[in-house]
């Protein structure tokens, strides 16, 4: 069977995506000063606990992109509400480019080597396991070396072309319990 359907127009793509919500990260690649660089992005998410390991798409026209197949090794940063101007700093928007960028926030060193961020809400140093590319960007699979977090911190999401708190977080729900089930499935039906 063949499906003939025409693509969907990327305009109508892109305003239908910014209605999905997508926690804010920072993708930062590089040992040594002088050869880091990094990207704002909301593309990163959990892929597998065995072995632990994350997903990020990155544009191939990122300046991250060849440094992370060159190191092999790159760090996810998920931003937390004080974070937005960092947000802004890494996305090229503040005009702020390559190792500069690493000038704002509290740095370390990976175990990778790869700059990790000391006060993100969690932060996870990777070596480069997979790569799948398409026809824009490459689909990076990291396998985890190291992780921190902050569990007091507020998440940064990106909704609607601004960036937002989460404000109306649940008290913490477990699955086996019958009244939260009931709770959780009536709330969202």
């Amino acid at each position: 069977m063949t499906v003939d359907a025409k693509p969907l127009d990327a305009k109508d793509f892109k305003q239908a995506m910014r209605q999905c919500a997508g926690a804010v990260a920072l993708v930062t690649v590089g040992a040594e000063h002088g050869k880091r660089t990094g990207l704002t992005v909301t593309s990163a998410c959990s892929l597998s606990d065995n072995p632990p390991s994350l997903i990020v798409c990155v544009n191939r026209n990122a300046s991250a992109h060849t440094r992370i197949r060159e190191e092999g090794a790159f760090a996810i940063n998920f931003l937390h509400e004080d974070h937005a101007l960092l947000a802004l700093t890494f996305s090229g928007q503040k005009g702020v480019n390559g190792d500069d960028r690493f000038a704002f926030g509290q740095w370390t060193r990976g175990e990778t080597g790869a700059p990790v961020l000391t006060d993100a809400v969690a932060a996870f140093d990777c070596v480069l396991a997979q790569e799948f590319e398409t026809k824009t960007h490459s689909i990076f699979v990291g396998e985890v070396r190291g992780a921190t977090h902050l569990a007091t911190a507020t998440p940064l999401v990106y909704l609607r072309s601004s960036f937002h708190t989460p404000q109306e977080m649940r008290e913490t729900v477990s699955v086996g319990d019958l009244d939260s089930r009931h709770l959780s499935w009536t709330d969202f039906s």
